[in-house]
């Protein structure tokens, strides 16, 4: 597809997110449907794994569709271009902190969590893991529908462990990944009762004032997050259904989409999901993943992986200087 690059709606260390305009419909007045994800070719592992992950999952109305991808050379460098939907109305990270009381009404949290388990339960059924399921990573449409973007950390279920690396954001990350690398299906059910549970506060699901401290609570002892108060009766039963600790006994996306909090929600009033405005920043947040520990700079404990504790492995973790794990690093420029 021949397009042409508009303005430039996020960038980072890794490369940017770029409105783009196909050449076709002409630049003037052009009104564009896709953004262009791009990055340099050293460092486009990520973003090609995007692509042929989208590729594969193609079709699910919840997830973001990819028009293709491409080379191009720009101000004398090699450029890996990846053309995504456009997601007008931004993430529903801003959407909850653009309401009032910054948190969504139950009605709302119900509809946007309905269609995030048919798009997990889509993306699960081809075997795939998202691995890195959060309120920015959730995309609306000008029609209000909810997409699922950012897939640069999706992988195939059932692989090899992830050892002493993480993968993912470590507020949304569930125990079975902190104690032992394991990442399945059950690890995106985690990261769901997390975003449903900043829905419905406005604050993230841990209160913690450092990584060790937060990956201390999440991976050792039997500690969930908070289930708000707020929240009915059925809301709380299904962030506990999200929170079991042992990811063999928590509901899969399948199942939670019989909880009556998610199918009895046609029984009560209905909300339109279509945005009242768009977000004050409009770009659509396909980021790159904020990081991705690299294995070989944590030490190796001197016994194999399957013999150490939960707390040995997170000592190994926390001990060495990590990537910035914020959620607004400030390596990314937001542009408006």
């Amino acid at each position: 597809m021949d397009w042409v690059r508009g303005e430039t709606l996020g960038r980072g260390s890794f490369g940017k997110v770029s409105l783009a305009v196909p050449r076709s419909h002409g630049i003037a007045g052009a009104s564009p449907a896709m953004v262009v994800k791009s990055c340099g070719v050293s460092c486009f592992d990520s973003l090609m794994n995007e692509k042929a992950v989208l590729d594969e999952l193609r079709g699910c109305r919840e997830v973001i569709q990819c028009f293709g991808d491409c080379y191009s050379f720009e101000n004398g460098e090699k450029l890996y271009n990846v053309l995504l939907e456009f997601a007008s109305q931004g993430a529903l990270a801003d959407k909850v902190k653009n309401s009032e009381n910054r948190r969504l009404s139950e009605i709302e949290i119900r509809k946007y969590s309905k269609a995030l388990l048919r798009g997990l339960g889509y993306i699960h059924k081809f075997g795939y893991v998202h691995c890195d399921i959060k309120l920015q990573n959730i995309l609306l449409c000008e029609d209000g529908e909810v997409k699922i973007g950012d897939f640069g950390l999706a992988k195939k279920n059932g692989g090899e462990k992830l050892g002493c690396e993480l993968r993912g954001t470590p507020m949304y990350m569930s125990p079975e990944m902190v104690n032992g690398g394991e990442q399945g299906p059950a690890a995106d059910i985690w990261a769901l009762g997390c975003a449903v549970a900043e829905m419905a506060t406005g604050a993230p699901a841990w209160k913690y004032s450092d990584v060790a401290e937060l990956l201390m609570r999440i991976g050792v002892g039997e500690e969930i997050p908070e289930i708000h108060g707020k929240l009915s009766v059925d809301g709380q039963d299904f962030l506990g259904k999200c929170f079991i600790k042992d990811p063999r006994k928590r509901w899969t996306a399948e199942m939670l989409l019989n909880h009556p909090f998610i199918s009895g929600e046609e029984n009560g009033a209905t909300v339109s999901l279509e945005a009242s405005a768009p977000s004050p920043s409009p770009r659509c947040p396909f980021d790159f993943p904020d990081w991705v520990s690299e294995s070989s700079s944590i030490t190796s404990l001197p016994r194999p992986e399957s013999e150490y504790s939960p707390a040995d492995r997170l000592r190994g973790i926390v001990s060495h200087q990590s990537p910035n794990w914020s959620q607004d690093s400030d390596e990314w420029v937001n542009v408006r």
